[in-house]
């Protein structure tokens, strides 16, 4: 089958760190592109849900939270530990 090239413009700190990924599991980013490329054409759908669905506010502040390392409980040394600081 012939080849032919599809250029994509992404930021560039996108574009490294999808480099990065790519390289960590072993593929090139032209393969992760095929891979996408060839399942949409298989399943005739993007293969990863499209929402505009945004997180609410508790969620947002939760996930800052986390981000900022605030507010985070554990390691749990065990079931019973997590369980007692879930109870609390």
């Amino acid at each position: 089958m012939a080849m032919t090239n599809v250029n994509i413009r992404m930021d560039e700190e996108t574009k490294i760190a999808f480099d990065k990924f790519c390289s960590d599991i072993g593929l090139s980013v032209s393969a992760a592109f095929n891979i996408f490329a060839k399942t949409v054409v298989r399943e005739q759908r993007i293969p990863f849900e499209l929402t505009t669905e945004v997180p609410n506010s508790k969620t947002l502040a939760a996930v800052s939270s986390a981000e900022k390392s605030e507010d985070v409980y554990g390691p749990f040394d065990s079931v019973s530990d997590l369980m007692e600081a879930l109870n609390a």
